[in-house]
């Protein structure tokens, strides 16, 4: 590198460093004397670790202050902190390497390979935290993101740039159609973020959900449940800004994150242990003010795009709990997967009238439009007149409404069913929704 391009490195440097002195630990906060620091800024604690006898350098953020005392949050544990550990600033955010070398690769919230493998050279150093793309200059969504799922790709389709919420309660099959999407969607690469997992899932969603075909065009960012709740929040923003590092390339990345829910409730733990009041069912302002920044930072812009995928784990399958209200307000769409849908063996669970996604009618043709907007009708119908239908107090003839419901019902429920390794191109689930619509059949 020539002396002239080192330059602008070299102003980079700081001449001075800041230097402060841990005064308690409460809960998961450190209170600190010092050092002079700003809001995002990560710090280094020198302790001295007694098991393995030696120097080290503990990371953690600067979360908040009290009068003249810096509280800071660690990214790992608090283990061989102790009072009068020295805290040195670093003047700079949170910055994760990014690079091609990192496809294929699971990491975690650092951008550090899990498997301790050594990360490869060549990489380009980013910060965690961006701002969205200006409203102005992203391009409108005009493009479909093919996903292979023809319930999606017929019924919701999504577009190159789109962000959609998967809405479900526990074990009703997000993490299988996150699968499902990773494997068959014609995206340039898929960024996963697993938030809160347990450590059990992880290594069984990439073999078992994800596969080979998955993994090899996939970068997983992995913050297990165990881990601080810096960490899982980290987790979903290092996602992202891996995802945005992409983009500017001009690539279509895919960017699935599991799940939402868990980055809310680990930016409540910090809240809480700030002192921020709590606020509804518990959550703080700040998770409101989170969201938002986190959710609006995919989409398209002047280079590529992220088409984003957040599912949302609701509590009693309350889909108006807090989270769930304000994600859905934001989103430019959601799928609902229902639990009774599931028990019946219907996979993926999608249950399509509560689902909506609010580019499709700038997306596909007439045709396709039309067929979907018939069948969800004769779905509506069907399950107004379900309950009369079980019990046997509906006629046959009584009215031509609910009859043609009543023989489309195992034809429409056949058609959004799909196995779990099955690949349905979107021209097929098109062809097939049209032809089911029109003719009474489909194959």
């Amino acid at each position: 590198m020539k002396s002239a391009e080192l330059l602008p490195f070299i102003d980079t440097i700081p001449t001075m460093r800041h230097y402060g002195k841990v005064k308690r630990v409460i809960g998961l906060m450190i209170e600190s004397q010092g050092p002079e620091s700003s809001i995002g800024e990560v710090c280094y604690i020198h302790v001295h670790s007694a098991s393995k006898r030696c120097e080290i350098k503990i990371k953690a953020e600067v979360v908040g202050f009290r009068d003249d005392i810096v509280v800071l949050m660690p990214f790992t544990h608090l283990q061989d902190i102790s009072p009068g550990s020295i805290v040195e600033a670093t003047g700079r955010p949170l910055e994760i390497k990014v690079g091609e070398a990192l496809i294929g690769k699971t990491v975690n919230p650092l951008g550090l390979p899990i498997d301790d493998s050594p990360l490869p050279i060549g990489m380009r150093a980013v910060t965690t935290e961006n701002d969205p793309p200006n409203p102005l200059t992203r391009p409108p969504i005009n493009e479909i993101m093919e996903v292979g799922v023809r319930a999606i790709d017929g019924m919701l389709t999504v577009g190159k740039g789109q962000r959609i919420g998967i809405f479900a309660g526990s074990g009703v099959g997000k993490s299988t159609l996150l699968g499902m999407i990773a494997r068959n969607t014609h995206a340039d690469l898929n960024v996963i973020a697993l938030v809160g997992e347990r450590g059990r899932e992880v290594r069984e969603f990439i073999e078992r959900d994800l596969g080979s075909e998955g993994a090899k065009r996939s970068i997983i960012v992995a913050a297990t449940s165990d881990q601080p709740a810096l960490m899982r929040i980290k987790g979903a923003f290092t996602a992202t800004a891996i995802a945005e590092y992409f983009r500017d390339k001009g690539l279509n990345v895919m960017l699935m994150m599991d799940s939402v829910t868990r980055v809310a409730m680990a930016q409540r733990e910090i809240g809480l242990a700030i002192g921020e009041p709590p606020a509804t069912k518990g959550y703080t302002p700040s998770v409101f003010g989170i969201l938002p920044k986190l959710l609006e930072r995919a989409g398209t812009n002047e280079h590529g795009s992220i088409t984003a995928f957040y599912t949302v784990l609701v509590d009693g399958d309350d889909m108006n709990e807090p989270i769930a209200d304000a994600v859905r307000g934001i989103l430019d769409g959601h799928i609902v997967l229902d639990r009774a849908i599931a028990n019946r063996g219907q996979y993926p669970a999608i249950n399509v009238l509560k689902s909506v996604s609010r580019l499709m009618n700038h997306l596909v043709d007439k045709n396709h439009l039309a067929a979907a907007e018939k069948l969800r009708q004769l779905m509506s119908t069907f399950d107004q007149a379900e309950d009369l239908i079980n019990i046997g107090a509906y006629k046959k003839g009584s009215s031509q409404e609910i009859d043609e419901a009543i023989r489309y019902s195992p034809m429409i429920k056949s058609l959004l069913k799909q196995a779990f390794d099955e690949k349905i191109p979107m021209s097929t689930s098109a062809q097939q929704l049209i032809q089911l619509s029109e003719k009474g059949e489909w194959s």
